[in-house]
């Protein structure tokens, strides 16, 4: 009995050391396990937070109205250079940037600062990822990619504008990649406690160490992040199997010690996920929500406050005159002076819920409350148009503001493109201003865009004609030159130029326009003998840096003698971009162009820059003809204006002039031209070339 109890009792002990083995085994094996999904959900954590950070970078740069006109333009490449190319030298966001155009052709490819080809060092995947992006939508596409010697995350989308409506059936295509290099593994590695972690090319063998797939276009891996399981179970029973057969309190101590890990780990991931949320809904330099942040933001405002009358107001602010800082102080400045601006717009009013940055200088406020949007604007406006101060310099800019209200069930994306338009139409007036959404601004943009496909049609079928109007000398009475002006004229009527000229200037089509109305009135002019030939010339046009080359190409194809022909600009140019303006007139002089400064009277145009540029020819604002008419001041501001001309020895001609008595007083004023009705309304080539001769036989 003693032994049988004896036995029982030693295989009771025996089982229960068994029990107690296998239960510690077993929770050995589970810890291991544990930590491998952990480390293996960290690792997917990270993978998923380094191509949203990618993602949101493609999408910021991509859906946008300067980018798109920038790339659809002539300076495209420059423009690409300058803002995505040069940056990639040393930027924590992208170490490379492809700009391609439409048909697939390279505009722009920076690698660390430096031009590579992207077919090149990235292959097949390249031409492939991008013609998938092709299209209006503005989700980015995201794979990894072999690019030479390392695996990179490669980023792509169509560049378009963020509200305008897209009727293109193509799209120049912006692609931002970032290399996952040792410094990028070292860092992820340090950020989700994953020890060893290493990039390898080829999947791991099975059970020695862990990974993920950094997944190519076709869903294949084509690289793998990989790191040694830790075993902390191992580690654990290591410790304690000296001690788990005399102490069987250790087996719950164990067990409270894995619980109490797993919470911790459980704890840190949700950190982690948090950290990355934050980052893909915050801007990095001024802590404001990121236009994705400030979406998400609207979203929930709007679920809080669905059927209530919650007085919510979209406020999207664009600085006026940032630019110019940064030119003159440098990006540091530039940098600080955002910082400023945000601290200040999130106190400008006690209603401000939530603030943004879009990226550049574009913020955002949304109002919530019962005071007047209107004056809530105005107090935006009045804020910014304070000094900053910043290292000892004062520095003033200032804000335009279009703001938009929340209706019934509106969708957080139509309120900000609501918002995006008065933003536009404030800045369309003017800087400090502030334009809230009417409905009528929708209709305005559609007609816009309508008038500029029209434009386009017109453009292409060469439907845009120059008409001539004559020069008369005062001193012989005959015509001594003509001034070409472009017609637009549609089968339902004509098209006023102050109309047609802004909006292809907007959309980028002045170019192709001036250089038609000028080859064509070049080519009318050449039967006229010697004749002049002045030709109005917008501002962009002179800005171009292809203009200079292209003039004198289009002279010397049609072998027109450049001293007859007479460029017409406005001072607009001299304040905008007199470096440039300088540099062209300059260069088109020397072949003999001559160049006339047009509108003179109406704007801020000085006696120094008179000099500076040496114009050929100053021609009268017809405002001041008119004056003639007045009974005020306006023959004396007439008579001092052409005597300043002509102390300035720089030949004036007079516009508008429709009465004898205005011809004759501005003859004996010092007018050697005169121009409008009386003299020649403006005609077609054929009628003129009769009043040419009728003229030439009457001398």
């Amino acid at each position: 009995m003693a032994f049988a109890t004896a036995l029982g009792t030693l295989l009771l002990a025996l089982s229960i050391a068994g029990l107690l083995a296998f239960a510690i085994l077993a929770m050995r094996d589970a810890a291991n396990e544990m930590d491998d999904a952990r480390a293996v959900r960290a690792a997917e954590a990270a993978t998923r937070s380094f191509q949203q950070k990618l993602a949101a970078t493609v999408r910021d740069n991509a859906v946008w109205d300067d980018a798109y006109t920038a790339v659809n333009s002539e300076d495209a490449k420059d423009w690409a250079y300058e803002n995505w190319g040069k940056t990639t030298e040393d930027y924590p966001l992208y170490d490379g940037a492809v700009v391609l155009a439409k048909d697939g052709r390279t505009i722009s490819a920076y690698h660390k600062g430096e031009q590579f080809d992207p077919y090149q060092l990235i292959g097949p995947d390249f031409a492939a990822q991008t013609q998938k992006s092709n299209s209006a939508t503005q989700e980015p596409v995201l794979t990894f990619v072999v690019a030479g010697d390392d695996i990179a995350l490669l980023g792509s989308g169509s560049i378009q504008p963020y509200s305008a409506s897209i009727t293109d059936e193509s799209f120049s295509v912006l692609g931002l990649f970032k290399v996952v290099s040792d410094a990028v593994v070292e860092q992820i590695a340090s950020e989700h406690q994953l020890m060893g972690l290493r990039l390898s090319r080829l999947a791991p063998p099975r059970g020695e160490l862990l990974s993920v797939p950094l997944l190519g276009l076709d869903g294949k891996a084509v690289a793998y992040l990989a790191w040694p399981s830790q075993k902390p179970g191992s580690a654990v029973f290591v410790q304690t199997r000296p001690y788990v057969v005399t102490a069987a309190g250790l087996l719950a101590a164990f067990l409270v010690l894995i619980l109490m890990s797993s919470r911790k780990e459980a704890s840190t991931l949700r950190s982690l996920a948090d950290a990355a949320r934050h980052q893909a809904t915050h801007d990095g330099l001024t802590g404001l929500l990121n236009r994705r942040g400030l979406i998400e933001a609207l979203a929930a405002r709007a679920g809080a406050n669905r059927g209530q009358d919650a007085n919510l107001t979209l406020h999207l602010i664009d600085l006026d005159g940032f630019k110019a800082v940064n030119d003159a102080w440098g990006h540091a400045v530039g940098d600080e002076l955002l910082k400023m601006v945000s601290s200040r717009l999130q106190t400008v009013h006690a209603e401000v819920v939530s603030a943004g940055r879009f990226g550049g200088d574009e913020f955002a406020l949304l109002q919530m409350g019962a005071s007047d949007p209107e004056g809530f604007s105005g107090e935006i406006v009045a804020c910014l148009a304070e000094p900053f101060t910043i290292g000892g310099r004062t520095i003033e800019i200032g804000g335009s503001v279009g703001h938009a209200s929340q209706a019934s069930a509106l969708d957080p994306l139509e309120l900000m493109r609501r918002a995006d338009m008065a933003l536009y139409k404030a800045k369309e007036t003017g800087r400090g201003k502030a334009y809230a959404y009417v409905p009528e601004l929708d209709a305005e943009r559609k007609q816009i865009a309508t008038l500029e496909g029209q434009l386009r049609q017109a453009l292409a079928r060469d439907e845009i004609k120059p008409v001539f109007q004559p020069l008369v000398s005062t001193s012989t009475q005959r015509i001594c030159g003509v001034e070409a002006l472009a017609r637009w004229q549609t089968e339902t009527g004509s098209v006023a130029p102050d109309v047609f000229i802004p909006l292809a200037e907007r959309s980028g089509m002045i170019d192709e326009l001036g250089m038609k109305i000028l080859a064509s009135s070049i080519c009318a002019a050449a039967q006229w003998g010697t004749l002049g030939l002045s030709v109005n010339i917008s501002p962009i046009q002179l800005c171009n840096p292809n203009f200079v080359e292209g003039v004198v190409a289009l002279l010397e194809k049609e072998k027109f003698d450049a001293r007859r022909l007479t460029l017409e600009i406005t001072e607009g140019v001299l304040i905008s971009n007199p470096d440039q303006a300088r540099r062209a007139i300059t260069s088109l002089k020397t072949y003999g162009i001559k160049f006339a400064l047009d509108d003179f009277g109406c704007g801020f145009a000085s006696i120094g820059a008179l000099r500076q540029f040496g114009f050929d020819r100053m021609k009268l604002d017809r405002s001041l003809v008119w004056g003639l008419d007045d009974s005020g001041s306006g023959s004396g501001v007439l008579s001092a204006t052409i005597a300043l001309a002509t102390a300035l020895k720089i030949p004036v001609t007079a516009e508008g002039i429709e009465t004898e008595r205005q011809a004759e007083a501005l003859g004996l004023a010092g007018c050697d031209q005169l121009q409008g009705y009386l003299v020649g309304r403006p005609m077609g080539a054929e009628e003129l070339e009769v009043l040419i001769l009728r003229d030439r036989q009457a001398a």
